[in-house]
């Protein structure tokens, strides 16, 4: 059994909300939908810290992180799920994001930090931020639910990937996407007048 106490056992309630969440079947599906976002999220930024994909792995980036804020959204969106026992099941060692996050920082050199502020709300402050941390920290949340789940552990798995996606990684998910959408828009709009022309003559005169 894991050190950490869960407070949403000890209290009656989940992460800031009322106690009771979805039942049976609709845990089951939500859970389900929520470990196949989450691997497709892992898989991609595994794949793309390699540095051996070519110019869409922007693209793809962009729309793993999207994907996996839908699935916070979903669970963000839902009653509060409160697990079964008082203690989180030990589910194994985590897994090791340093060698990814490494790999990212590497093909993100020279655009890897950015703006950002401490919480829009309650504190502008401008810190810095860095896609590859944010990336990274992300995998780590989202696969330490996995391991829940792939452990029969579903009721625990939504409880943490609900209550990390308030606290940590969705905030982190949100501030990437930010960041790798501008990148993009840079990418595809700052272009040089005369590229731009050079092309509508072309697209016009085929």
């Amino acid at each position: 059994m894991a050190d950490d106490t869960l407070p949403s056992a000890r209290s009656g309630a989940g992460p800031g909300g009322p106690a009771g969440g979805p039942a049976g079947g609709e845990l089951d599906e939500l859970a389900a939908a929520t470990a196949a976002d989450a691997r497709v999220y892992l898989s991609t930024i595994t794949e793309v810290a390699t540095g051996r994909m070519d110019s869409t792995a922007l693209s793809l980036l962009l729309l793993a992180v999207s994907q996996a804020l839908v699935a916070g959204a979903r669970l963000g969106a839902v009653a509060d799920v409160v697990p079964d026992s008082r203690y989180e099941p030990d589910a194994g060692p985590d897994a090791d994001v340093d060698p990814v996050r490494a790999g990212l920082a590497n093909v993100f050199e020279g655009l890897d930090d950015y703006a950002d502020v401490v919480d829009p709300l309650t504190d502008a402050t401008l810190v810095r931020g860095a896609l590859s941390d944010d990336l990274a920290a992300v995998a780590a949340d989202l696969e330490h639910g996995l391991r829940h789940h792939e452990r029969g552990e579903v009721t625990e798995a939504l409880w943490w990937w609900q209550f990390s996606y308030l606290s940590s990684w969705g905030l982190r998910a949100s501030a990437a996407l930010r960041a790798l959408q501008s990148l993009l828009a840079h990418l595809r709009l700052d272009v040089d007048a005369e590229t731009v022309s050079d092309a509508e003559f072309d697209a016009l005169h085929p």
